[in-house]
């Protein structure tokens, strides 16, 4: 192999990618009523960005194990390249039926761009510098957040719609450029064997089981409505049945389950999750307190939600930064200190609570965020070794987007059975009173889970890629 690698162009080929699979999942939203217009499908308005958010989720196990078995750059270029087709695609398409096909198409290849970069961080710095590059990585995300709905209004009013989609090619194409030639991979060339029973398990179980999450989510109460949702349950859990199946029996399972008797994974993946049930509650909810409890407009709900969108970054700075200082433990607990303060916020605030006050929870809330998820991202790396850094971190990054889904289903849930469809002030007051009290029972577990982290921190350090 010619050439080493160069970490500072590979990082910034990597930040590219990251930075376009992440503005996906929100820079749409303010296109579609210009692409609904155009296509005419408004019954099928939500499925524009639920199947890209799908088929991110349910590919980011699959290239992670990918990754571990041939590699990271073969990988992670063919995953964005599946990306930049689907992009291109959706931007040529004519109906709503052919824009959701592609949309799949994208978030397949999405979830290459949103779990390799971490893996090929963690291989190329040390864990004195990993962290820092980790927590800059993971600050992209809360700028795609707080850029894409702007972005895309932009580009729908002065351009068009298709260039939402179109704007992928040219950025993609430096990014991949710039990481072919840059990334130098030592890798050893051997038979593999690839788990089709566990891909194709994993895929249609976890397809079943999201969906029926998102009925949940909308669940009307009707006979018919509860019949769908149990069929599609019951599909999800004999699909799963025969995925943990077959990955007993495989000699190279997509989900290496003898990761989780290591401590460190175990419990920051189950930290994960419940930051990430309590994540949706913020982002979701909070807004609608805003627009239904206090009247205001859903552009002063936004702005109102900025401190999140900036505390968030800003805690994944600190966390990488401090990371090698002070270690992970301490800063998930400090993560979860902070979360409980924000969740604590949410649970005591009246139709009478000063906004500012409010903005100071979402900053809390945004803080404990970043400390804690790049906290678990580097601890997780740290604790296993070359040959399944890519399973792992896929893992982490699944366990956090399963997280978020349930989130939504389950407070979906509550505000409806909470008479709150009518969004009238006070039922809407009641409910959502409900959903934070639950994010501050949840903030306490995942304080207590922190303090179950071991206070020597696992470290299995790999050979050098």
């Amino acid at each position: 192999m010619k050439g080493a690698t160069d970490r500072r162009k590979v990082t910034f080929a990597l930040f590219i990618a990251t930075f376009l699979a992440a503005i996906e999942g929100t820079i749409v939203s303010t296109a579609m009523p210009k692409i609904t217009g155009e296509l005419h499908g408004l019954e099928q308005y939500s499925w524009v960005i639920s199947v890209y958010l799908l088929a991110t989720v349910i590919g980011t196990p699959i290239y992670g194990k990918l990754a571990d078995l041939y590699g990271r750059k073969s990988v992670f270029m063919t995953g964005a390249l599946i990306f930049l087709a689907g992009s291109m695609l959706s931007g040529l398409s004519q109906t709503m039926e052919q824009l959701i096909l592609f949309r799949v198409v994208q978030g397949l290849g999405a979830g290459a761009l949103i779990t390799v970069p971490y893996t090929i961080i963690a291989d190329i710095y040390p864990f004195e510098q990993r962290g820092k590059v980790l927590g800059w990585t993971a600050s992209i995300w809360g700028i795609a957040g707080i850029a894409g709905p702007p972005v895309g209004g932009l580009l729908v009013d002065y351009v068009s719609w298709r260039a939402i989609f179109y704007m992928n090619l040219p950025f993609g194409m430096v990014a991949l450029t710039l990481f072919h030639l840059s990334f130098r991979e030592s890798f050893e060339r051997r038979k593999r064997h690839i788990d089709y029973p566990g891909i194709v398990t994993f895929a249609g179980g976890m397809f079943c089981f999201l969906y029926a999450l998102t009925l949940l989510g909308g669940e009307t109460g009707t006979p018919v409505s509860r019949t769908g949702t149990l069929l599609w349950l019951a599909g999800a859990a004999v699909l799963l049945t025969a995925f943990f199946i077959a990955e007993r029996r495989s000699p190279e399972p997509i989900v290496p389950l003898g990761l989780f008797r290591i401590r460190t994974i175990s419990t920051a993946n189950a930290d994960s999750f419940l930051i990430c049930v309590i994540n949706v509650a913020a982002i979701f909810y909070v807004p609608l307190w805003i627009q239904g409890v206090y009247g205001e407009s859903a552009t002063y709900s936004g702005l109102a939600m900025i401190p999140l969108s900036v505390g968030w970054p800003l805690g994944s700075i600190v966390a990488g930064n401090l990371m090698a200082k002070i270690g992970m433990r301490r800063l998930s607990i400090t993560g979860a200190l902070f979360l409980i303060a924000g969740s604590a916020g949410f649970a005591t605030m009246t139709a009478s609570t000063p906004v500012w006050m409010l903005m100071i929870f979402t900053f809390l809330a945004g803080m404990s965020f970043g400390l804690s998820l790049t906290s678990f991202t580097v601890a997780i790396q740290s604790a296993v070794g070359w040959e399944v850094r890519g399973s792992a971190t896929a893992m982490n990054n699944f366990i956090r987007n399963l997280g978020q889904t349930i989130g939504i289903a389950v407070f979906g849930m509550m505000l409806h059975t909470g008479s709150a469809n009518t969004l009238e002030p006070a039922k809407l007051e009641a409910s959502l009173h409900g959903i934070f009290l639950v994010i501050l029972a949840l903030s306490f577990v995942a304080l207590l889970l922190s303090l179950n982290l071991p206070k020597q921190e696992e470290r299995a350090e790999p050979a050098a890629s």
